[in-house]
């Protein structure tokens, strides 16, 4: 599956190569209750087709009303600012109090877009910048960690697996996992040193390598936009990489297996690893959304969804009873899984 990102340029690639006549719109700066962060992009066709979303529907009809009026012609960017005024906001339907700032640039240089799916279809973190006094458009290798910036100048944004997730084993909820998080654009190592599983691994855009789980992070050089999920079900590769996970940055951990089974890995790790009880609570075991899972895939959809809220810093037994949806001996749910 194709990231939000990679849909849009094939879609202004394909667009290219026919001939058609498009601009390129990113969301530079939101106020109040904007409904799309900033960095968000869209490509509108000169018919007033469009692929991407910078507002969630509320000012794309603007959008295309100017492209099809000619508003949105030129050769330089510009910014355009929607929601100043509260019957702006009210006209376009933007929510109470919501404001955007866009970048349009009416004609993107052709160069630079190809040369942007090169990069991301390698796999690289890029930064783009558009200059709005000098016209240019530019690409440079992006730093892990640079975040996007709008001066009223110049916007930088950056594009690609920002985010790194580091899976043990190959087996059939990793697949399912791995395709998922494709989605979510993350940059994907599955490690499994079993020779066995690695066999019909195939899956394309993630990278599979045969060494131990703890060597295998370490090399990572983890850092806080990093998780680490072990789905192996054998302490002997979950516990390692467990180890260093627990001492590291990253931002989510999490092991499959039951409640007794995870009581008895905090049990280890505490007692012939010294770790303590705050280490200890960073470990999302049993693992995943408590949401009635039974099969791989919809194992994989409890896991990421506590993963993309783990990220977005929402604070889930403030939500939810977290390991409660399901009666202690239920095998009904991801957490609950032997």
């Amino acid at each position: 599956m194709d990231s939000v990102d990679l849909q849009v340029l094939a879609t202004a690639q394909r667009w290219a190569a026919e001939g058609r006549r498009f601009a390129w719109v990113t969301v530079a700066r939101t106020w109040g209750s904007a409904p799309r962060p900033p960095g968000a992009w869209l490509v509108l066709r000169e018919d007033g087709l469009v692929e991407g979303s910078v507002s969630g529907g509320c000012i794309e009809d603007d959008l295309i009303e100017r492209m099809r009026e000619g508003r949105l012609a030129g050769e330089r960017p510009f910014a355009l600012v929607y929601g100043v005024t509260k019957e702006e906001a009210e006209r376009i339907g933007l929510p109470c109090g919501g404001r955007l700032e866009v970048i349009v640039e009416p004609q993107p240089d052709l160069a630079v877009l190809y040369e942007l799916a090169a990069r991301l279809g390698l796999h690289q973190l890029v930064a783009k910048r558009v200059d709005l006094a000098s016209g240019r458009t530019t690409l440079s290798q992006a730093r892990r960690g640079e975040a996007m910036r709008w001066d009223g100048q110049q916007l930088l944004t950056v594009h690609g697996p920002q985010w790194r997730l580091l899976i043990i084993g190959a087996g059939q909820i990793s697949r399912y996992l791995a395709q998922m998080a494709l989605a979510l654009d993350y940059d994907i190592t599955v490690c499994d040193p079993r020779e066995e599983y690695i066999q019909g691994w195939d899956l394309p855009g993630t990278r599979l390598v045969t060494s131990m789980p703890d060597d295998t992070l370490l090399a990572m050089v983890p850092d806080a936009r990093c998780a680490v999920v072990a789905l192996t079900h054998d302490p002997k590769l979950d516990d390692m990489v467990l180890l260093e996970a627990l001492r590291s940055p990253v931002f989510y951990v999490g092991a499959v297996g039951s409640r007794a089974n995870n009581d008895a890995r905090r049990e280890r790790l505490m007692t012939h690893f010294d770790f303590t009880a705050a280490e200890l609570s960073r470990l999302h075991g049993p693992i995943g959304l408590p949401i009635g899972s039974h099969t791989p895939p919809e194992i994989a959809v409890a896991i990421l969804a506590e993963m993309v809220a783990v990220r977005n810093g929402v604070q889930l037994d403030a939500q939810l009873p977290r390991w409660s949806a399901a009666p202690a001996n239920s095998q009904a749910s991801a957490c609950a899984l032997p």
